[in-house]
């Protein structure tokens, strides 16, 4: 008999002061509009053994992205409540691996904030980073890049961008900048990238060049240095996220394409899989799969549907990611170098048709535990660390974006675990990105009302 795993407890490691904005993705279509992503029927994955992998350190970031960070003291924990959630679970008899491991107790910030519209018109929106100036490069899934200026004016596209595979959940997605981008001008974009056979992930190194007189801003020197593996035609299940860690390498999420589920614990695939690469594209060094037989270099972890938010923790330095379930088994993982996270052998939640995914097992030996879980989903869709001084009660906060959900869930940590949950922005529309600006205050979009929207608090 499979027995539970015991979850790592938190260690505690230096204090990085400083804040990390997380980023998010997710995806959609001419309008998808759920995230319950309507996955195909595809074939259960096989009662695979386990994959043996070394036990190397976990990464920890030397220099997360700057901000309005404090490292002062936290703010006592709210009381405790009923769940916020309080629909049945779609995996009935299903036991968590420990305490609140899902539907934590309600715990209210009690923060007043207005929310306040910084640019609208946009279509699907789907990341946003901010530019040294205070400006932010927004993304749109048909396939458009535009700057955002202070006073929410909105820029015509950025000419440069390739052709991207603009269909079901593909498009344009991430944007992130280099840490030297303030001398270098140099930006990473995912896009779903079409191709002979079918499409994939890619990712794209490109410099900005701002708007100058009468010419227009527009990207540079555009370069595709990764490509997920292999091509499918498929038009679901892409991942897409982007983190850049203080080391300039490149965390990359990647989907099983849905129609490839057992491809998500193959080494010799990058679907569902994060990937470390460098800025040129070329598997990082001190990868946990460099020199295995079988095995693409590239590859950090595996065992993943599709994550679609990422960000590194300021005060550890490793990486978080959220992922879409089916019905439930939406996850927050903390990723570790080498580690399998189980799908689609290991899960919670059903699939579509209500039937069990993977014989209905929800740990196994070898398998990691996700931080927290939903069920039923809420179809997370981007995430940000929150460790600002501007509002303190929201310190030790993890925000995640909710498509189907409709709101702005967030999460209460201490060490990795979950201890609380609050839903903000019920019912404004499709949270697609989050993110934490420069001054402190937390951005979102909003992919139903076309717009960027700024959560402001009350003096």
């Amino acid at each position: 008999m499979l027995q539970a795993r015991p979850f790592m407890r938190w260690r505690s490691l230096p204090l990085l002061a400083s804040l990390a904005s997380g980023i998010v993705v997710s995806c959609s279509s001419s309008v998808t509009t759920s995230d319950t992503e309507v996955d195909p029927t595809v074939p259960e994955v096989p009662d695979a053994a386990t994959i043996g992998t070394p036990e190397p350190p976990p990464f920890v970031d030397p220099v997360s992205p700057g901000g309005d960070a404090g490292a002062g003291p936290r703010p006592p924990l709210p009381p405790a409540g009923p769940p916020v959630e309080t629909r049945p679970p779609n995996g009935q008899g299903q036991t968590p691996a420990f305490p609140e491991q899902t539907r934590a107790p309600s715990r209210k910030a009690n923060v007043a904030f207005t929310a306040r519209v910084v640019a609208s018109g946009l279509q699907i929106p789907w990341s946003l980073a901010f530019l040294p100036d205070g400006a932010m490069l927004v993304t749109e899934r048909p396939g458009r890049m535009r700057i955002v200026a202070l006073d929410g004016a909105v820029s015509p596209p950025l000419a440069g961008v390739p052709v991207v595979f603009a269909e079901g959940q593909g498009g344009l997605f991430d944007v992130a900048l280099d840490p030297a981008f303030t001398s270098n001008g140099v930006l990473y974009f995912s896009y779903a990238e079409p191709r002979t056979g079918g499409n994939g992930t890619a990712v794209a190194r490109a410099k900005l060049v701002r708007a100058s007189g009468a010419e227009p801003a527009r990207l540079s020197e555009v370069a595709t240095i990764w490509r997920s593996e292999p091509t499918i035609a498929s038009d679901v299940h892409f991942g897409g996220r982007l983190v850049v860690s203080g080391d300039g390498n490149l965390f990359v999420t990647t989907g099983e394409r849905g129609s490839q589920r057992a491809a998500a614990r193959e080494l010799g695939s990058t679907l569902g899989k994060v990937v470390r690469i460098t800025p040129s594209g070329a598997a990082a060094a001190g990868n946990p799969f460099i020199g295995r037989a079988g095995a693409l270099p590239e590859i950090w972890s595996l065992g993943h549907r599709n994550p679609q938010a990422a960000a590194l923790n300021p005060l550890t330095g490793e990486l978080w990611i959220v992922e879409h379930g089916a019905r439930g088994g939406d996850e927050v993982n903390v990723v570790r170098a080498g580690k399998d996270y189980g799908w689609a052998m290991v899960t919670y939640g059903t699939d579509y048709d209500g039937q069990p995914i993977g014989g209905g097992i929800t740990s196994a030996p070898g398998i990691e535990q996700p931080v927290y879980y939903w069920d039923p989903s809420i179809a997370p869709s981007g995430m940000a660390f929150y460790e600002a001084d501007r509002t303190p009660a929201w310190k030790g906060s993890l925000f995640v974006g909710a498509l189907a959900g409709t709101h702005l869930a967030r999460l209460t940590i201490v060490g990795d675990r979950v201890v609380g949950e609050e839903r903000l922005l019920e019912g404004e529309g499709r949270v697609r990105d989050v993110r934490v600006g420069p001054g402190g205050t937390v951005f979102v979009t909003n992919e139903s009302k076309g717009t960027i929207v700024e959560l402001v608090p009350s003096p």
